[in-house]
């Protein structure tokens, strides 16, 4: 049976002051009407059903992740002790589908993203699980690079694998600066959109051979012992931990208009825009304004006669900064005082 496995932890600080600790993004309707974890589990349950759907994130989050999806089974939605990266928790929820079902094969996405093409992101999707389960590989699936975004990973693939459109990966790369990204792009490179596929027995033994940050707290995992595993592994992501080592890793190409969401200038590309190139949210007027994104929930927000400025105004705090520089929202979180940054400041143990 396959199984569906959504990281939903995080707090999401590019998205400070609406994201915090306790309402983090992923429970936020950023790019729509309903949150992006709900978006992000209804446009695949065409593909596995809500009983077969794993959600994995904090403690803190898992009531509010139960009530944001009453269909998908209480005990199915994993509180991890502590953030460690995405590959311990991966490695726990294919365990937990293993159980259930020795045969098991596993789809991982993340909560926070946003999609345009429904079909051709399912296509994709299945076309994964189908290569990880005909040819016993891990697999992962990139999209088509639309510009040199220097916030994204980017895949590299290698040769071709028989006579499909799967390829070898032949490496990874990590939020380049623009002009690597743009020779990346021109090579054929792909953004890491964090979609994966395996069976969980051949995670299991990739994670034996490759990766000692988790090999050691397996049998923990093997008699149910979550805070064992948690406390022996070491934090890594499924990328680094398992693909970058795997000689069984294979790529497969979509264009299925994703978007990551990972900062406030994301809006623009996943809302619609006024005339002037304006995203608002909320009670918020853009006044002879132009491409500026104002969200409002405390009141009225209006600016008048600027451009490129992002404008939040949230549980009594008034964010105002530039379109360039709202990708860095951590670094000023760093900077206010802690009665400021709230619980959406640095150290929320993001997945990624």
């Amino acid at each position: 049976m396959r199984w569906l496995v959504v990281l939903a932890g995080g707090v999401g600080s590019r998205f400070w002051p609406i994201s915090t600790a306790e309402r983090p993004k992923q429970l936020l309707a950023l790019a729509g009407e309903r949150p992006l974890v709900v978006e992000s589990v209804a446009r695949l349950l065409p593909l596995v059903p809500a009983e077969r759907v794993l959600l994995v994130g904090s403690r803190p989050l898992q009531d509010a992740l139960r009530l944001a999806l009453p269909d998908v089974p209480a005990a199915n939605v994993l509180a991890e002790p502590f953030a460690a990266s995405t590959a311990p928790a991966l490695a726990w929820a294919t365990a937990h589908a293993r159980a259930a079902d020795p045969e098991a094969s596993v789809l991982s996405v993340h909560a926070d993203w946003t999609v345009g093409d429904l079909a051709g992101f399912r296509a994709a999707a299945a076309a994964a699980l189908d290569l990880a389960e005909r040819e016993d590989m891990l697999v992962t699936v990139g999209a088509r690079a639309t510009r040199p975004e220097i916030g994204y990973g980017y895949i590299v693939p290698g040769e071709r694998i028989g006579h499909g459109p799967a390829r070898r990966i032949a490496r990874f790369v990590e939020k380049p600066r623009a002009a690597e990204a743009e020779a990346l792009i021109a090579g054929g490179a792909l953004w890491n959109t964090g979609m994966f596929a395996w069976t969980a027995a051949r995670f299991r033994t990739e994670c034996e051979r490759h990766a000692p940050e988790l090999a050691g707290g397996l049998p923990d995992l093997d008699r149910g012992d979550v805070e064992a595993f948690y406390r022996a592994v070491k934090p890594v992501s499924v990328d680094v931990g398992l693909y970058e080592r795997t000689t069984r890793g294979a790529v497969l190409a979509g264009d299925f208009g994703w978007d990551d969401v990972g900062s406030w200038t994301a809006l623009a590309r996943v809302r619609t825009a006024d005339a002037a190139g304006n995203v608002t949210v909320g009670p918020a007027y853009a006044i002879d304004a132009a491409n500026c994104i104002i969200w409002s929930e405390d009141g009225a927000t209006v600016v008048d006669g600027v451009s490129d400025l992002v404008v939040v105004r949230s549980r009594g705090v008034t964010l105002v900064t530039t379109r360039a520089r709202a990708p860095h929202l951590k670094d000023l979180l760093a900077r206010l005082p802690g009665r400021i940054a709230g619980e959406g400041g640095p150290g929320g143990g993001e997945h990624r």
